[in-house]
């Protein structure tokens, strides 16, 4: 399923907007690190309507993209092939181009979640709190599942989302509770909280954070720290951040697009980090 390593080979992420993506530096410090001089790593715009043309134009140079809004649910109807992950929360973030010709598409926002847990030193828990009700919050619960064995209470604005939230939790066998946004303080006191929701958003909790919090995984990474993550760290509370989330995502990319496996992650950290200081 993976493409061979050979010199020459192109990839790219794209979506709508794109221009803020940190893919290209992520996958371009991977391949400096591995030593793939022929590769390059683009960023298109492309938007739904889009995507059928662009993928029908490729040639036989391309070993994978990366999928970002609004394309993770629109790409699945154009693959040959979609892993058991990806099904599970009817999102594709990665299509990796074999070399006979077929578009194989994947999940990597998941593990990556959880990869980036691990590097925490988050293993399991008990229960958990997620904040918000997208795409990225039944990602969320996806990671949840192979890291809580308790309840998941979700945080929402509407039933409507409400309804999504346990419908995304019977379907991934998690143990899922709905509460209303009103109430989302209490969500800090979690032993595990997922913010998915966009900053401006979740910053009015800030003022919320108890004195002795445990874990934040907030998705966001720019701007960074949010004033939750600021605050949470501020009483002593362990922090996960979005940009975690996407070098162990991009990580897992490269493994796949490349077939060399480990890719380098403190290189792609690095190189996020610089690229986030310099905007």
């Amino acid at each position: 399923m993976t493409s061979r390593a050979v010199d020459g080979r192109r990839a790219a992420v794209l979506g709508s907007p794109i221009a803020h993506s940190l893919s290209p530096v992520l996958h371009r410090a991977a391949y400096e690190a591995l030593g793939l001089t022929g590769w390059s790593y683009d960023s298109f715009e492309v938007d739904e309507a889009a995507l059928p043309g662009f993928l029908d134009r490729l040639g036989p140079e391309w070993a994978g993209l990366s999928l970002t809004m609004p394309l993770k649910r629109a790409v699945i109807a154009l693959a040959d092939e979609v892993s058991e992950t990806a099904a599970a929360v009817g999102a594709v973030n990665t299509l990796v181009l074999t070399e006979d010709g077929r578009r194989i598409g994947d999940n990597t926002d998941i593990p990556g979640m959880v990869a980036a847990l691990r590097e925490h030193g988050i293993e399991q828990v008990d229960s958990a709190a997620v904040l918000g009700a997208g795409a990225t919050a039944s990602s969320a619960l996806a990671a949840l599942a192979r890291v809580c064995t308790g309840e998941v209470v979700a945080y929402v604005r509407s039933a409507a989302r409400a309804a999504e939230m346990r419908q995304w939790g019977e379907r991934l066998d998690v143990e899922v509770r709905t509460a209303d946004w009103a109430d989302a303080a209490e969500a800090l006191r979690a032993p595990l909280v997922i913010a998915t929701t966009p900053a401006d958003t979740t910053d009015a909790l800030a003022a919320a954070v108890p004195e002795r919090p445990a874990t934040l995984f907030d998705v966001l990474y720019d701007p960074w720290p949010t004033e939750l993550a600021a605050r949470w760290s501020m009483f002593g509370g362990a922090v996960v951040s979005g940009l975690d989330l996407l070098v162990h995502q991009a990580v897992l990319q490269v493994e796949r697009m490349t077939g060399r496996a480990p890719a380098p992650v403190e290189a792609m950290r690095r190189a996020g980090e610089h690229a986030l200081a310099a905007r």
